[in-house]
């Protein structure tokens, strides 16, 4: 059965920091995939991404807001990766949150 996970990572940036820094992270994720197993599509509207992942006949669609103070991320898992959405989120918090730690101290 289908799922969706919501996660929220608290950040101290501005939107523009906060958004550099994602587009930064999804182009990491964008090159790291190797042999053309992992497909990857995404786009910006304003501080909104939509996204879509497929590997392996699975297909993960997700959105992630940019707001003042926390990124907001959805993400629609299929039934096979629906089972393991505790694991999933807790790596999407840590993942995010050491991509928006402040830096410029």
């Amino acid at each position: 059965m289908a799922e969706t996970v919501k996660v929220d990572i608290p950040h101290k940036l501005t939107r523009e920091a906060a958004r550099q820094r994602i587009t930064e992270g999804f182009g990491r994720i964008r090159s790291e995939a190797t042999g053309g197993m992992l497909k990857f599509e995404d786009q910006w509207t304003g501080d909104r991404l939509d996204f879509r992942a497929r590997m392996m006949g699975q297909s993960v669609v997700g959105r992630l807001d940019i707001l003042d103070d926390h990124i907001h991320v959805e993400l629609d898992l299929p039934g096979f990766l629906a089972s393991i959405a505790g694991k999933l989120t807790g790596k999407i918090q840590k993942e995010g949150r050491i991509l928006l730690e402040n830096k410029s101290a």
